[in-house]
């Protein structure tokens, strides 16, 4: 069947008014915010809305769009009726109502099939790796960063566990379709940083979920396609990862010097916000060496960024970065430095600041909380916050968040003559 010709949305652009497309893709993603909803809006986003290469949004864009002009229905703003768009990757998805969503979160806790998974990532256009595609166009390049999207959004909701394995056949597919070439070099950059920002999502998935050599090997081909690419974004996410990840299997060295190399390229990014989450980086890096000033240092530098504030160049994937992951950055460098007091007061704050819709990360924060409690002689107060952690497990799936439980665990053994210590501890041993 014929497709609508792209007409533009003049709609849509007379709304967006004096605002640049930058500057009306950042509004949209505060609105997001302002509901609960993740998407990754940039300047590129607009202007396919407004040249009418987007006829109609997804699901998530139409959530926050009402939300933006209310009163108002898809036709006021320009778009395309739903039934009437026939595009291929429209075709493939169905309305996301609660019930849905109720079903597919169940799904993926049960360990659902790879197809229903394939189906929520909406990725049914990457799903056949069997046969090559002859030049990817650009609803190629437009389903391998609905996939990043996707991907990062049950991961905020469910955590890592039940996503990774079901992750890589979309990543291989991205990649084969970047060895089959473009049709066009703008086509070509797209899919490049989209395939490596899967990369990134799925190493991040395989990091979470405690497979620590795919992580590394992930985040390294995300970090290769960076370079062949040439673009310094996606190198200083990479870095950020790898960063990451060496703290957490104990390499600090490597941790600062990663997050060193993440500064360098992020210098010319214009984002203060991506400059203090490096610093953060390289905090957790010099306080694995036991290096009190060095950290001290690269704190005072994690603050100073970001208090100058948000900035039209932040990359869409740092929707995670705001008050609550600097406390909760911090508290993991003084937690490992021994002040676990001081470390527990910044998880407490992380946790208190955390959008509920970032349920991992709740789940997190409140587990750090609990193994610093523990540790800084309050284990009855640890106990209630690792109840919580247990409550947030029904829907959240990650093998950190459990070890970090299992630690605060072990730590209140000592304990267990407290009543609510001991009912903690029975309950962990049975969850």
């Amino acid at each position: 069947m014929a497709a609508f010709p792209h007409s533009p949305n003049l709609t849509f652009r007379r709304l967006r008014g004096q605002h640049s497309p930058a500057e009306f893709a950042a509004m949209v993603r505060r609105s997001a915010r302002e509901i609960g909803e993740t998407v990754s809006c940039d300047a590129r986003y607009i202007g396919r809305v407004e040249s009418g290469e987007i006829r109609c949004p997804n699901y998530a864009y139409e959530r926050v769009f009402l939300h933006m002009f209310p009163g108002r229905t898809l036709a006021d703003l320009g778009f395309h009726p739903r039934e009437a768009v026939r595009g291929r990757l429209a075709q493939q998805r169905t309305p996301h109502t609660h019930k849905e969503s109720d079903v597919q979160r169940r799904a993926f806790m049960a360990g659902g099939s790879a197809t229903v998974a394939a189906a929520t990532f909406g990725l049914t256009l990457l799903g056949d790796t069997r046969r090559a595609p002859s030049r990817a166009g650009e609803a190629e390049a437009a389903a391998v960063e609905d996939a990043v999207r996707q991907i990062r959004l049950l991961d905020d909701r469910h955590g890592a566990d039940a996503l990774y394995r079901r992750a890589s056949e979309p990543l291989r597919a991205a990649y084969a379709l970047l060895d089959a070439g473009a049709t066009r070099q703008s086509t070509e950059d797209r899919l490049h940083a989209g395939a490596g920002e899967l990369a990134l999502s799925v190493g991040w998935l395989a990091h979470d979920s405690g497979r620590f050599d795919d992580a590394r090997s992930h985040y390294a081909e995300a970090l290769a396609t960076a370079r062949v690419s040439g673009d310094a974004g996606l190198e200083a996410h990479a870095f950020s990862n790898i960063a990451f990840l060496a703290r957490d299997t104990g390499r600090p060295r490597e941790s600062v010097r990663a997050a060193q190399a993440g500064r360098r390229a992020a210098r010319s990014l214009g984002s203060p916000r991506l400059l203090s989450l490096l610093a953060l980086r390289e905090a957790g890096g010099w306080a694995g060496l036991a290096d009190r000033r060095s950290c001290e240092d690269a704190l005072n530098r994690a603050h100073t960024e970001f208090a100058r504030g948000a900035a039209e160049a932040d990359p869409e994937w740092m929707s995670f970065f705001g008050e609550a992951e600097l406390e909760s950055l911090e508290s993991h460098c003084w937690g490992t430095l021994g002040e676990h007091a001081r470390a527990a007061r910044h998880a407490r704050r992380a946790a208190d600041l955390q959008n509920p819709h970032f349920a991992r990360n709740v789940a997190l924060y409140t587990a750090e909380l609990a193994g610093d409690l523990a540790r800084a002689g309050a284990p009855d107060e640890a106990a209630w916050a690792g109840g919580r952690v247990l409550d947030l497990l029904a829907d959240v799936q990650s093998t950190r968040i459990r070890s970090l439980l299992s630690g605060t665990a072990t730590a209140l053994v000592p304990h267990q003559r407290s009543p609510r210590v001991a009912a903690f501890l029975q309950r962990h041993a049975t969850a």
